[in-house]
């Protein structure tokens, strides 16, 4: 477990570089007595102001003669000891805090959160001076303002997180089942809090380190002859002009280590975000990484869209997880291609790959091209294939809810998918545009529509929607993806009218994916059923669904309801999808297929037939010579 974590962190080279610098300097903290070093508080004014490599002094000698690197390593001991210990102080009573706070909410919660806004309502630091005017100078009173005044900081963050999870329904649900409240705390909201406490901790440890030498810089730290790194910065400022290596080395010390702190403190919040666990730790490009070998299949200039040979791959681990392996078909002006297959298939990564818009690290396109009106677009410059999204080639998102803008109304969003491709358009152009798209896709009153937010807007009108800011530019393609997922059924028949008869219209092309066939039989003029990443059989709509070759679109096929044919219960589909990370090496589905023999799982299945009927099983092969 902590060696996958501790890799987790390493991919991010920034927060590996972090740990690095933490790991040199509490290397050296621990041997330091060890090394054999001058006492740190031996007073030598012959030697005062000695300069690095000077008279037997590697980092020189301070005003007093004492031999600076000692005091180095002895003082970074100290500063590291008081700044983790500080944090520990405030990160212990600040989740406490924060936890009763959340969870019992009432008057415990006024009590508790106002005492943390008095606290607040100072500036930090102002706060620590009078902290430490009160008790005193000295670094263990220093030690306490300053996690005093960083306990709000912990409160806040975890009462936030813990309101959240109180008020889940899993915690309901806990409740109702006899569940005790220290029950509840211990074994279901304090592992729910681990990774924001530990997250909150090392973000600030290198804050509290930079506050205990503030205070000592001005004196109200460590007292003489005991010195922290804050001590010997506040000792050399006197002599900054003159000797300045008295101040520059301990403020280079102060710089090493709460800059490692602060970046591996980024690693460990990027570890320990689940969405991030299983990926590289770094941000996406625009655009999907291509990496072909080979020379490129020739683009196809008679077909609007022409997709030959994709594959595209997921590079996490050591064996890389294969979404998508050759994929090809065609598509032109005013026809529909439906995508279908079980979820995790490869049909929503195939649409996304045609614009490059997989998320890339960990994504990579390893082979294929992709043609729109004889361009591959895998050897485009990366502003063209912007320019070719959204106006050439739109893409309609399963869940509009999180793609359309939450702060902006819909006539705004209309409005920007437009003037991002065309700028010289007018106010009064975009709004007359934006409303005849309004109208286009059947939405009653679309001035009234245009001011609203996405929030306020069903889920089939937030689709429409998606469906007229995919229309905004006149493309040429249109990808669909899931556009009537959680829909009603009257919903989805109103969205399946108004793809099929705009594209009939405009003739533009659809690509249209779905794991449901009764839906894709409604829209459909072709059929390209998926699975492991693979097309397994393609061809026009009618004869895939009344004459199905391969076993797994049979399959689908049983296990879709049939209102009214009187063929009893859905079957559904024994077994699972192949991990991506480590497929059959002959036909993926023979694992779960009832006329599967040793032949079908001896070597790779290749897709044959005509141009119009294409199928990938060893038994349809065999019968059609």
């Amino acid at each position: 477990m902590m060696v996958r974590f501790a890799k987790r962190i390493l991919r991010n080279r920034l927060a590996g570089f972090g740990a690095g610098l933490l790991l040199m300097v509490t290397g050296l903290c621990l041997v330091t007595p060890f090394l054999g070093l001058p006492d740190p508080n031996v007073i030598s004014t012959a030697d005062r102001f000695s300069l690095p490599f000077e008279d037997g002094f590697v980092l020189g000698a301070d005003h007093l003669g004492r031999d600076i690197l000692s005091r180095l390593l002895w003082g970074t001991r100290l500063s590291l000891a008081v700044g983790l210990t500080a944090a520990l102080i405030a990160a212990l009573i600040g989740s406490l805090i924060g936890i009763l706070a959340g969870f019992f909410g009432g008057k415990l919660d006024d009590l508790l959160m106002r005492s943390v806004d008095v606290l607040m309502a100072f500036p930090y630091i102002l706060l620590a001076l009078a902290i430490v005017a009160v008790l005193g100078p000295g670094l263990m009173n220093a030690l306490i303002a300053v996690a005093i005044v960083n306990i709000p900081f912990f409160a806040r963050n975890v009462r936030g997180v813990t309101l959240v999870i109180a008020r889940s329904d899993y915690i309901a649900a806990a409740r109702l089942s006899g569940r005790g409240s220290i029950s509840l705390l211990l074994f279901e909201v304090v592992p729910n809090l681990w990774s924001v406490i530990i997250v909150a901790f090392s973000t600030t440890v290198g804050w509290m380190i930079l506050e205990t030498a503030g205070l000592s810089f001005l004196g109200l730290g460590s007292q003489p002859p005991q010195s922290d790194l804050g001590s010997m910065l506040g000792e050399g400022r006197a002599a900054l002009i003159t000797n300045p290596h008295t101040s520059v080395i301990p403020g280079l010390m102060i710089f090493v280590i709460v800059m490692g702190i602060n970046l591996l403190g980024d690693g460990v919040r990027d570890a320990l975000d689940p969405r991030l666990a299983k990926g590289t730790l770094q941000r996406s490009s625009p655009v999907t990484q291509v990496l072909r070998t080979g020379q490129p299949a020739p683009v196809d200039t008679q077909s609007t869209l022409d997709v030959a040979g994709l594959s595209t791959e997921f590079r996490v681990d050591k064996n890389p997880l294969r979404a998508v392996r050759d994929v090809s078909f065609s598509l032109n002006g005013g026809e529909c291609l439906a995508i279908v297959g079980e979820s995790g298939s490869g049909k929503s990564v195939t649409a996304l790959s045609i614009t490059g818009l997989v998320a890339s690290p960990p994504a990579v396109i390893t082979s294929g091209t992709v043609g729109f009106r004889g361009r591959d677009l895998f050897s485009e410059p990366f502003d063209v294939l912007r320019d070719l999204r959204g106006r050439r080639i739109a893409y309609i998102f399963q869940d509009p809810l999180s793609t359309l803008h939450p702060l902006l109304t819909v006539g705004a969003q209309l409005a920007e998918a437009m003037v991002t491709h065309d700028p010289r358009l007018t106010k009064p152009v975009l709004r007359r545009r934006a409303i005849s798209l309004l109208e286009d896709v059947r939405i009653a009153n679309p001035e009234h529509i245009m001011m609203s937010y996405p929030h306020a807007l069903s889920g089939g009108m937030r689709q429409r929607i998606g469906i007229a800011m995919a229309l905004a530019n006149d493309p040429d393609i249109i990808i669909a993806d899931e556009p009537t997922t959680a829909l009603d059924v009257t919903v989805q028949a109103q969205v399946l009218r108004i793809l099929d008869d705009l594209r009939r219209q405009k003739g533009v092309g659809l690509i249209f994916i779905s794991h449901d066939l009764n839906v894709v039989s409604q829209i459909s003029d072709r059929i390209a059923v998926m699975y492991a990443g693979q097309i397994v059989e393609c061809g026009p709509s009618r004869d895939v669904l009344e004459q199905p070759a391969h076993p797994y679109t049979r399959a689908l096929l049983a296990s879709s309801p049939q209102i009214g044919a009187g063929g009893g219960l859905p079957k559904p589909i024994d077994g699972g999808l192949p991990r991506p990370d480590d497929l059959p090496a002959g036909c993926a589905f023979a694992a779960r297929c009832e006329m599967a023999t040793d032949i079908c799982s001896a070597s790779a299945v290749e897709l044959r037939g005509s141009a119009s009927r294409e199928v990938r099983c060893v038994k349809w092969e065999a019968a059609n010579g």
